[in-house]
């Protein structure tokens, strides 16, 4: 069997141990257990409770846990990366959140079971099933009146951060809300009247108990139900004259009474009638249409009926007085030998009835002539804005000014015949009023003003702009609309100028919007007017303090002063007012640094060393004063420059008074002793070197020192007279900046034959100057050494000139020789090689 398998089939065999023996505890008895509580949704790595104070280690998890890890050493259980929601894990639980862990401890093998209860936070905000709730009440209901909504919020938390209060947080005069139980309650708080307002819209919002709050909204839409609370009326126009032609047929129109019931459905159905006042042959001679209110000839007019009928009309609605008006019915006679007044209409009519423009100026609309058979003048009866001017037998009938339809819509011209004999007949010309669009529609209001938070839900409801037009149907019909160049965050209902906000605005993008409303009518060409809608957007506190940079680096000597600047901390909040104030704090608490929050200016508040401290790392938190308050971190690392403020320290020797043997044969150039000294500062200020300050016995001692090792030598054979005690004073001397620093001690060395400890028990009382003392040792040495070399560089110069001499004098005696060896071959030498011969450049 391979290793692998065994391993496996051990660690198979101790898990089915395992489960057996928890399985086995918890039959005969009852496991450890522990409780702890965490609040849902903590980061991962903090420590909420641990095992070791109750059990000893080495644990073991009987189970891997996805939100809880153990440490197996210590006992700690930690969050992990996975959060703990409680809405998820205990969706079917009721009561408290439990959640159970078992851990195994060794070597008992003992089940520890750990009950984790996990506590609530307010993390889930109220939340309607529905965009909208709509109720129905009616009109005539009593003031503190209560409807109970069968809508409610639902909060997935629990406890206090799931109960749920409610509220309008649009202003209402005629409803608010209570609560009953879970359910909100809408009570009436104001008459309501359908004719006046037949909608209301209310945004309804679910706030819950938790801190910070959490909020839902949704729209609440209450229809005023109509009841019969109002009667017909007949308005101020209704025709109150007519006249009819005494030979008119059956069936001709008269005219038309209308009332008005601003009810709806049955509550709005009139009848017409006769009053009893009127009478019986006035109800035989004209018909009244009980549902139109039209009045018709019904039989033929006989010539001893009245000249004059007054109708007295009636109209009724459910449970209603009737409304009366009284119409005049004049007819008009029709005899033999009567003035004939032929017409002729010039301008637009229709149905025998003059049609003219509104504001159309003076102009002819009919040209009149009376029968040649009567003597006589044509003339208007009463005041109206017409006029007659008689033209070559004619009468022109003009429009003695531009008309308005607002003011008045329809004239009847009544034109009398003055003539011999007197008669009195008349003739009645209708002239309608067309109205044009000359009225611009005007605003209630130029500009409008509402504040909105920011952050707010969709689709909420703003202002409600309104305009007005003079004119009448098409021309007087007002559309709202909104300009091109606004923002597509908002939006118009072109029939009611109820503006609403249809996505969430951030006021640090923009603090308010200026809206132009276009009120336009329907009328050809269309006029429009502009009105302005202001929307301030107001903070809420959702931008945290910010850092311009996520860590600082500052530079400061040891020396800083109190309350010196240390450095700028820049941050910055994009909210405003006290949501955009930041205070600092600086969270080590022992930290020689404070910050000023009133400039953001780190500084120093306790006196440096940088040998006790070279460098501090400090957490700095920014926190705003909004509510709740938000806050960031940021990391300050403050480096400390050392400053000369440190002696050398010798080390060895300890002190003044340590004595050291040398012997007199000591070779030249060995090392007697070492000097050994130290500088807690950094850099240039801790580099030190080593001087003779001064000796004792005076003059140029037998003894040199390193400047950089501080190892004291032999620097000459040591004489007769030097035997005795030398005694060195040693500086120690640091290379700061602009003063350097030194310490001095006093070496004392014995030239002795005997190795027999030495003892020193005092020292000079008087030393010399150390910078003196140093340079004059610095210039006998440097004169020892010249004359050395001078002494060298001669003794080289006797010697080479020696050798040149010597050289000199061997080839002399050397040339003189071959010159007389060389006589006896003169005779048989051509003359001219001789001469050759004897050639200086032949001998070289």
């Amino acid at each position: 069997m391979s290793p692998a398998i065994h391993v496996n089939m051990n660690r198979k065999n101790l898990l089915q141990n395992l489960f057996s023996m928890v399985l086995i505890q918890q039959i005969t008895c009852k496991p450890s257990e522990m409780n702890i509580s965490i609040k849902e949704e903590c980061e991962e790595g903090i420590k909420v409770a641990t095992i070791a104070h109750n059990f000893t280690p080495p644990y073991e998890v009987l189970r891997l846990e996805k939100y809880l890890r153990l440490d197996s050493d210590t006992g700690d259980l930690y969050t992990t990366m996975h959060r703990m929601d409680r809405e998820s894990l205990c969706a079917e639980q009721f009561g408290d959140c439990l959640i159970e862990h078992f851990i195994i401890m060794h070597p008992e093998h003992d089940a520890i079971k750990v009950n984790v209860v996990l506590e609530d936070i307010n993390d889930n905000a109220p939340c309607f099933h529905k965009s909208e709730i709509h109720l129905s009440i009616s009109e005539d209901v009593n003031v503190g009146t209560s409807f109970p909504l069968d809508d409610q919020a639902w909060d997935k938390d629990v406890g206090i951060n799931g109960k749920v209060q409610y509220s309008l947080d649009t202003f209402s005069s005629f409803f608010r809300v209570e609560e009953e139980g879970p359910s909100p309650v809408v009570v009436v708080q104001g008459q309501l009247d359908r004719e006046t307002q037949s909608i209301h819209r209310m945004i309804l919002v679910a706030t819950d108990y938790g801190f910070p709050p959490q909020t839902g909204t949704t729209t609440l839409v209450v229809e005023v139900m109509d009841i019969n609370d109002n009667c017909p009326t007949f308005p101020p126009h209704t025709p109150q004259t007519a006249t009819i032609q005494e030979n008119s047929p059956r069936g001709t129109v008269v005219t038309q009474v209308k009332a008005i019931d601003p009810d709806l459905g049955l509550s709005a159905v009139i009848r017409y009638s006769y009053g009893p006042k009127t009478s019986r042959r006035s109800q035989v001679l004209f018909d009244l249409d009980q549902d139109t209110g039209q009045i018709t000839l019904s039989s033929s007019i006989k010539s001893d009926d009245s000249s004059e009928h007054l109708l007295k009309v009636l109209a009724s609605g459910p449970l209603c007085t009737p409304a009366a008006t009284e119409v005049t019915v004049s007819i008009l006679r029709v005899v033999s030998q009567q003035p004939v007044i032929n017409i002729k209409l010039i301008a637009e009519h229709s149905n025998h009835t003059i049609l003219l423009k509104e504001n159309k100026p003076s102009t002819i609309l009919a040209v009149l002539e009376l029968s040649e058979s009567f003597t006589g003048t044509l003339c208007i009866d009463g005041e109206v804005p017409f006029l007659l001017k008689p033209q070559d037998g004619r009468y022109h009938l003009f429009s003695s000014k531009p008309l308005d339809f607002e003011q008045k819509s329809i004239y009847y011209v009544s034109i009398s015949v003055n003539s011999t004999p007197i008669t009195n007949h008349k003739i009645i010309i209708p002239v309608q009023v067309e109205d044009v669009n000359d009225n611009v529609p005007q605003f209630h209001q130029v500009v409008y003003e509402v504040d909105v938070s920011e952050n707010n839900v969709p689709e909420v409801f703003l202002v409600q702009v309104a305009a007005t037009d003079a004119d009448s149907l098409q021309n007087g019909k007002v559309v709202y609309s909104l300009r091109p160049d606004v923002n597509a965050l908002f939006r118009i209902i072109n029939t009611t100028g109820q503006l609403f906000l249809k996505a969430s605005l951030d006021r640090e993008q923009q603090d308010f919007h200026r809206i132009t409303v276009v009120a336009g009518d329907s009328g050809s060409p269309a006029l429009e007017a502009t009105a302005t809608v202001i929307v301030h957007v107001l903070d809420q506190n959702d931008n945290k303090p910010i850092f311009l940079n996520p860590s600082f680096t500052f530079f400061i000597p040891e020396n800083f002063p109190l309350q010196g600047r240390v450095g700028l901390l820049g941050v910055k909040d994009a909210d405003k007012a006290e949501n955009g104030q930041v205070e600092m704090q600086m969270l080590n608490g022992s930290s020689p640094f404070v910050v000023d929050s009133s400039q953001s200016i780190m500084r120093c508040a306790a006196e440096l060393d940088r040998e006790k401290q070279d460098r501090y790392e400090l957490w700095v938190l920014a926190r705003d004063r909004g509510q709740p308050s938000l806050s960031s971190t940021a990391k300050v690392t403050v480096f400390i420059e050392d400053v000369n403020d440190n002696q050398p320290h010798i080390i060895l020797p300890s002190s003044n008074f340590s004595c050291l043997t040398v012997l007199p044969d000591a070779a030249l150039g060995s090392t007697v002793t070492r000097i050994f000294a130290i500088d807690k500062d950094s850099g240039i200020n801790s580099d030190i070197s080593y001087h003779i300050g001064a000796c004792e016995p005076p003059g140029c001692s037998p003894f040199q020192i390193d400047a950089y090792s501080g190892n004291i030598t032999l620097a000459q054979q040591l004489l007769l007279k030097d035997y005795g005690i030398h005694r060195l004073l040693i500086v120690v001397r640091d290379s700061g900046r602009p003063v350097p620093l030194q310490s001095a001690v006093w070496v004392n060395l014995l030239v002795n034959t005997s190795l027999e400890p030495c003892h020193v028990n005092d020292i000079p009382k008087s030393i010399p100057r150390i910078a003196i003392t140093a340079n004059s040792c610095k210039t006998d040495e440097a004169s020892a050494n010249q004359s050395r070399l001078v002494f060298m560089v001669g003794l080289c110069m006797m010697a080479c000139s020696f050798f040149m001499f010597l050289g000199t004098g061997i080839a002399c005696i050397k040339q003189r020789s071959e010159r007389e060896k060389r006589k006896q071959y003169d005779k048989e030498i051509p003359l001219k090689l001789m001469e050759d011969c004897h050639n200086d450049n032949w001998i070289h």
